[in-house]
């Protein structure tokens, strides 16, 4: 009996392109390029852990959005469970962000 070999970089790229269609409704970029998405972790069983931050601790969307990152990354068929964990450490800046977002909102 062979063992299926769990690739869990392709996942995790998978996780990624999702996670790009989420936008911060105040700022017209996705989440990952403005440097949200501290980490995301992927286990043998397709178990989903998402280290994220927002740009404030008093951001609107903070109810919203780590529901969202978490619904959308369920809704991936190899994923079995998801949970999203919010930290502020580090808090986040501008330096975070992507050179695309960067050069998007006008800052390059």
């Amino acid at each position: 009996m062979s063992e299926t070999i769990i690739d869990t970089n392709a996942l995790g790229e998978k996780i990624v392109k999702v996670i790009k269609t989420i936008y911060d409704p105040e700022i017209p970029v996705d989440i990952y390029e403005l440097g949200l998405i501290y980490d995301v972790f992927v286990n043998e069983d397709y178990e989903v852990k998402i280290l994220m931050t927002l740009t404030t601790p008093n951001c609107p969307v903070a109810e919203t959005l780590p529901l969202e990152v978490e619904e959308k990354v369920k809704s991936i068929n190899e994923v079995k469970t998801a949970e999203v964990e919010i930290t502020f450490d580090p808090p986040w800046n501008q330096d975070l962000m992507s050179d695309e977002a960067k050069l998007e909102l006008g800052m390059l």
